[in-house]
């Protein structure tokens, strides 16, 4: 099977990816649509014409945001709803308040690198957040995704997968050493094989679903990393990027994939893939870098166990 390739590349646009496709008429949710690419995301489905939401824990940042997105797009109809991917009563209380079709979701909001500690049902912060919050809001709202026509749902991964497969005999640290890597490479494969499975079990209804890449992008994503972390990062960067093998990106250049899995014609009907810089990552045994997708990133067996997992901890979170 081809990789799905394209003219687009690492410099390329959230605006460019958009440019001639007309999404009037379809509904979309950007979790963590606040900051970071989740802004440019939001912004350029709303400028191609869709109904937008943006599905935020800050409900003042949110409202500045979608003020300024309706500036920019011409559109007067960019809500604004909360939800604490930390917290399952608030994703629950969103799903029930949600009315008709949902064409695009795009679960974009996480944390990383974050000390140890917990969500309030519990679970290991990365984890809870990242996979489980989006896991939950995405079954929540399974029956407004299958009335849709193509509903896509765009799954937020990273080159941070290849730190770690899904650990299912320890999912929450506690039996081995918590390291704040490890967790978020836990949590971004988990990312991934949510659309492998999503995918193998909606696609039948019309809900597709892939994982991405976003690229080396500066935004508040990194604010739990230390100044001595943040420096050698940066400097690291700009060595990578003298050689000409890695190029940090705008967070109008970081939106650009995910906008393109949830818009572009070129992926309709395709799932339980893995991209990056709007094209198809090759499946590779060690990163280039940040290029490419482990195995066990889109390892379909251990997809489906985790979908199992996921399903049988939110019942008893919800039990209570």
């Amino acid at each position: 099977m081809a990789l799905i390739t394209n003219g687009f590349d690492d410099t390329t646009t959230a605006a460019q990816v958009v440019a001639g496709i007309d999404l009037t008429g379809r509904r979309a949710i950007v979790t963590g649509g606040a900051s970071g690419i989740g802004v440019e995301t939001a912004r350029a489905l709303a400028q191609a014409g869709a109904q937008v939401t943006l599905a935020v824990r800050e409900k003042a940042a949110g409202d500045r945001v979608a003020a300024d997105i309706a500036r920019t797009s011409g559109r007067d109809d960019v809500a604004v709803a909360y939800v604490d991917l930390a917290d399952l009563p608030t994703i629950d209380g969103f799903v029930a308040s949600w009315d008709g079709p949902l064409h695009i979701l795009v679960n974009n909001a996480g944390v990383m690198d974050t000390p140890h500690g917990t969500t309030k049902q519990g679970w290991e912060t990365q984890f809870g957040t990242n996979h489980l919050g989006h896991f939950a809001l995405a079954t929540g709202l399974h029956e407004a995704l299958a009335v849709a026509d193509d509903a896509r749902i765009v799954s937020v991964s990273s080159s941070g997968h290849a730190s770690s497969p899904v650990v299912f005999d320890d999912l929450f640290f506690e039996r081995r050493a918590y390291t704040p890597g490890a967790a978020y490479g836990q949590s971004k494969t988990a990312n991934s094989l949510f659309a492998v499975e999503a995918t193998r079990r909606w696609a039948g209804e019309g809900i597709t679903a892939n994982a991405l890449m976003p690229g080396g992008i500066w935004t508040p994503l990194q604010r739990h990393w230390s100044e001595e972390k943040r420096r050698a990062g940066e400097e690291q960067a700009r060595r990578a990027e003298a050689t000409g093998t890695f190029r940090m990106k705008s967070p109008e250049q970081g939106a650009a994939t995910s906008v393109f899995l949830a818009a572009s014609p070129q992926v309709a009907g395709i799932g339980g893939r893995y991209f990056e810089d709007c094209g198809e990552a090759e499946i590779v045994e060690q990163l280039q870098g940040i290029h490419g997708v482990m195995p066990h990133a889109l390892d379909p067996d251990d997809a489906r166990r985790l979908w199992d997992v996921s399903e049988e901890l939110l019942a008893a979170a919800r039990a209570g």
